[in-house]
């Protein structure tokens, strides 16, 4: 199993040479985008290690019957995702490796996607300007969150935020889906007759591992440098509930939740519950995800509905809102 460290140092020397506009042209090589639009500096960009698909997206996704899966614990982490009729489970023991998985539940078209340096677990419509785009892994980062492409234009896409930043879908962004990380003992309670990603997936990968071991220590820096890091708010890897209503953004820290249970919060005008409740394992501590501590997830709603939210750690909100309103 290879260590951050190692991945770290097979990243490549983009070398003094720039490529077209400006980017590294250990960025642009084999690349299809229209570099010259761009909606932040190309500078921001950097290797992850593996290069274009080296993380590849899961593109057929086979499920199986919640019945029939034996190779989750109780307490192991699946984004929950449910639409119409139809519920599905995606394991992030599988994300882990794959960060993307490109699904259609009930008849709409999604993107599951996880960043493991980052923690974000977010749900994506797959629809924009009229077409139904596939994802994949560019190799690259932005702020140390994962950023994806489109296999249709090559434009690429923020996670964290669901924005096109290079190539000729630069200024789109993708529709948020509510799901939100469980345990895998709670999905199977509420979904007996769901479904859940199979580990078929067509590669040969140490699913149930974590290839981050102990990478979500509260007290440690992210991966690579990223803005606003010296805000101290909170710690770095310190998980948080964020969420965005209109043009406000809000986090509420996992520790805050812990001891209250359940915080009312007013953000862009609405009135929002989230509700915290214990039991569901860290994927990003143990070497086996199903012995990972006991972090616990969210819910979050208003009137009943829910609503699109997520759990990152701190440093990536403090990079990518840093006028986000902490709620203790």
């Amino acid at each position: 199993m290879r260590s951050l460290e190692e991945l770290a140092a097979k990243i490549p020397d983009p070398g003094p040479g720039l490529g077209e506009v400006g980017a590294p042209r250990s960025l642009t090589v084999g690349w299809k985008t229209d570099f010259a639009r761009h909606s932040v500096p190309l500078s921001e960009f950097r290797s992850g290690g593996p290069g274009k698909d080296g993380i590849p997206a899961i593109d057929r996704p086979q499920l199986v019957p919640v019945a029939g899966v034996d190779f989750l614990q109780p307490q192991e982490p699946v984004i929950a995702l449910e639409l119409g009729d139809e519920a599905r489970a995606y394991p992030l023991q599988i994300l882990i490796w794959h960060e993307i998985a490109n699904d259609e539940v009930a008849g709409l078209p999604v993107a599951v996607t996880f960043c493991p340096l980052c923690n974000t677990a977010l749900v994506f419509d797959r629809r924009v300007r009229g077409r139904t785009l596939d994802f994949g892994t560019t190799g690259n980062l932005r702020h140390s969150d994962l950023v994806m492409y489109d296999r249709q234009t090559e434009s690429w896409w923020q996670q964290f935020s669901g924005g096109a930043l290079v190539g000729e879908l630069t200024g789109a962004r993708l529709r948020r889906v509510p799901a939100r990380i469980v345990a895998w003992r709670e999905f199977q309670a509420d979904h007996p007759g769901g479904h859940v990603l199979s580990r078929e997936t067509g590669h040969d990968r140490s699913y149930g591992e974590n290839p981050y071991v102990g990478y979500d220590d509260v007290d440690s820096p992210p991966y690579f440098a990223t803005p606003n890091e010296d805000d101290d708010r909170l710690q770095p890897k310190e998980r948080v509930v964020y969420l965005e209503r209109g043009t406000e953004a809000v986090a509420i820290p996992f520790l805050t939740l812990r001891a209250r249970r359940v915080v009312e919060v007013e953000v862009g005008g609405q009135r929002i519950t989230v509700t915290w409740r214990a039991g569901v394992a860290s994927a990003l501590d143990a070497q086996s995800i199903g012995d990972g501590r006991d972090v616990g997830s969210a819910t979050v709603t208003a009137g009943g509905r829910a609503l699109p939210f997520d759990q990152p750690f701190w440093f990536a909100v403090a990079a990518f809102r840093p006028d986000v309103r902490v709620v203790r």
